[in-house]
């Protein structure tokens, strides 16, 4: 395909916005972290690789133990019909991977002649029931299920291999979906490729496999989405809903349309039906009854989907046409569709603006938005990646995400918003959202003013070559702000210097947002110093090198036991070296889950001396009701008062005095705490942002 004028315009754009940053970066960070950061802005994306699929041994018969419960929370349902060894290699399956939570497994006998009558009772834990007649697929399931004791029921063929996780992927779905009524697996072929994520209904009855003989991996397929349907091969309901709507339909006897049809049903109650692709099971389709719908119980396939059509008639008109190709853009066809656009997947365990952009998506979520992210850089990043599918995210990354310019050009026209993530990936953009997505409204988030976050530090140290860098990317983020149709600020000090800098900009502001976690232990149970924040962004270096090197002696000296804990990823050598140097000083490097250091520490430091934007340390900390110790940069925008929220100090020995008076003054740590939690419920929780979001995003 020949590169247009947009496409070159998208690449001059990016090239030349790569060499101005690493020219930046080469000043404040240094060549050996620029050339890195050049090496992951250009280096091949390998593409990403699933877990191979678990198949159990295929060894002769012998007893073994599959997971049991007096009490199920889940019972698996396994109706059979001869086939045994398909049966047994599915118990194999839960036997070798057992499910974290307590189930029950069923395996419903339907008048089986084969050694399905010898093997089942040897096999200890399970429930092997036995019907007196064989009655079809449809009459065993509605036994199995009277017969189950679970708040749960799964529906599984003999003929699948369910892989390790499966069961608790299924079940963390209705815990964290409100309405979550049906939520079926992925289901994969036995060399790896898709037979199914979810199923797609045409307006005449007829179905469509979505994914079928893709990869699993396809962004297509890869996100918790909602589904017409889900296949009865493995698929899981609450038992209540399940008596509610009277389990599987008789009408469909033996077999076939019984899952679409209840999952129309689930829908008509005012539930969601889900796939969820993080449940993964093998099937081998077609062993029960073949694949040939002129004879057999196959048959049925063809019949069922007349009286399915009759019965849903109504609900019928809204599907898709008979013909239509099944994309995202036509299965979220009913939801306002939002684009944002990042260099990276937001990581909210490492930085504040990641969990910022992370609460903003799930507040998008309960909207009814779907939302897809599409990371310049086209990398899967791993578990943060997943996180995002998990919520419902569509999230692309090499190789099936070629470039941004042939993705919007195929995508572009579905969006009603597509929101741009810092002023460099804005200015890369822009043009191709004007090619290929004129409708859209444009959102430039600015996490922070750049420039203005450069010019302070540029200031600090003295640096004019800095000082014009910082220029300069005024220049190019004001431009970027002239351009869109809306410009989102974190800070209200940021959006008063907007008013003199850029007083022709629409501004909204959407501050960090964060759960209130509460004030968690009290005064007495708390020990010690905490700063937590990530060393490639360089406020945070000079912070902890200013603290390090000049306050925290000061502070030693009066209270000689306190500690000081240092949190953060990427920590330069130079800053363990400096702490080596200071008694009491422990640096944690990146720690998966801070809650602990959040509870368990005394008081919150934030030193900054130079930066912008609002400061995600302080809000996590005020969050979980612990004091903090600041600079005037790092309360700058928050709505704090000194000595009613936080306390402020600007030189070293007011810091240190600030900080020792804190943690021996029991009244007024308690007043902080209370003050800085109800800061965080006013300013920065997501009810506080709620009616911003949906002016910027649904108006």
């Amino acid at each position: 395909m020949s590169m247009s004028l947009a496409d070159a315009r998208y690449f001059l754009n990016r090239m030349l916005g790569l060499f101005r940053r690493s020219l930046a970066s080469l000043r404040t960070r240094g060549w050996r972290a620029t050339w890195q950061r050049i090496r992951v802005h250009t280096q091949a994306v390998p593409a990403p690789r699933g877990a191979p699929l678990f198949l159990p041994e295929a060894t002769p018969f012998a007893p073994f133990t599959v997971p049991a419960s007096e009490r199920p929370v889940v019972s698996i349902i396994i109706p059979v019909y001869n086939h045994a060894g398909h049966t047994l290699a599915c118990l194999r399956a839960l036997a070798a991977h057992p499910p974290q939570v307590d189930c029950e497994i069923l395996v419903v006998d339907d008048g089986s002649s084969d050694e399905t009558t010898a093997w089942m009772p040897q096999v200890s834990g399970l429930r092997y029931e036995v019907r007196p007649t064989n009655g079809g697929f449809i009459e065993a399931c509605n036994d199995g299920v009277a017969r189950s004791r679970g708040q749960y029921v799964v529906l599984l063929n003999n003929d699948t291999v369910p892989q390790p996780g499966w069961l608790d992927a299924l079940l963390a779905t209705f815990a964290r979906v409100p309405r979550a009524g049906l939520v079926g697996a992925q289901l994969l072929y036995p060399d790896g490729r898709l037979q199914e994520s979810g199923g797609v209904i045409f307006q005449d009855g007829s179905g469509w496999s979505y994914g079928r003989f893709e990869s699993p991996e396809d962004p297509r397929y890869s996100a918790l989405r909602d589904a017409d349907y889900c296949s009865g091969a493995a698929l899981m309901i609450p038992r209540a809903l399940w008596d509610q709507l009277g389990g599987f339909d008789l009408r469909y006897k033996p077999a076939y349309y019984e899952d679409t049809d209840l999952a129309f049903a689930v829908r008509a109650s005012g539930h969601r039906v889900l796939v969820q692709p993080a449940s993964r099971v093998m099937h081998d389709e077609g062993t029960s009854n073949g694949t040939d719908t002129g004879s057999g119980v196959k048959a049925y396939q063809v019949r069922n989907r007349g009286v399915f059509a009759a019965k849903w008639a109504k609900a019928l008109e809204a599907q898709p046409s008979v013909g239509s190709v099944p994309s995202p853009a036509l299965l979220h066809r009913a939801q306002r569709q939002v684009l944002i656009l990042d260099e990276e997947v937001p990581q909210p365990d490492r930085d504040s603006a990641s969990l910022r952009q992370y609460n903003l998506i799930r507040m998008l979520l309960d909207e009814g938005v779907h939302v897809v992210f599409v990371p310049t850089r086209r990398e899967h990043a791993g578990a943060a990646t997943e996180a995002l599918q998990a919520l419902g995210v569509e999230v692309w990354y090499a190789p099936y995400l070629d470039g941004v310019a042939p993705w919007l050009r195929a995508n572009g026209a579905r969006f009603e918003v597509v929101m741009m993530v810092r002023y460099h990936v804005a200015h890369e953009c822009l043009p191709l959202l004007r090619s290929f997505a004129p409708q859209a409204r444009t959102v430039f988030d600015t996490v922070d003013l750049h420039y203005l976050r450069e010019r302070r530090g540029a200031e600090i140290a003295g640096d004019a070559g800095l000082l014009r860098n910082a220029e300069r990317t005024r220049a190019r983020e004001l431009a970027v702000m002239d351009q869109v149709d809306v410009t989102v600020l974190v800070s209200a000090a940021e959006r008063e210097q907007l008013r003199i800098d850029a007083p022709g900009a629409t501004v909204e502001l959407i501050s960090n947002l964060h759960e209130v976690a509460g004030a968690g232990p009290d005064w007495a149970e708390r020990r010690d110093l905490v700063f937590v924040g990530g060393f490639r962004h360089p406020p945070n270096l000079d912070a902890m090198q200013w603290f390090i090197g000049d306050v925290f002696a000061r502070i030693r000296a009066q209270l000689p036991d306190i500690r000081f804990h240092c949190i953060g990823a990427a920590v330069p050598d130079a800053l363990r070296e400096l702490a080596a140097t200071q008694p009491g000083v422990d640096i944690h490097g990146f720690v998966p889950d801070v809650v602990p250091y959040m509870d368990g520490v005394r008081i919150a430091m934030a030193p900054l001396r130079f930066g912008a934007g609002v400061k995600g340390k302080v809000n996590l900390s005020m969050a979980h009701g612990q004091p903090v110790v600041a600079t005037t940069c790092g309360v700058e925008g928050m709505h704090l008062r000194d000595g009613e929220d936080v306390l402020v100090a600007d030189d070293a020995e007011a810091f240190a005095q600030a900080v020792v008076r804190l943690y021996q003054d029991e009244a007024l740590w308690r007043r902080l705490s209370t003050a800085g939690l109800q800061n965080i419920v006013d300013h920065f929780s997501l009810d506080a942002a709620r009616a911003t979001v949906q002016r910027v995003f649904l108006a």
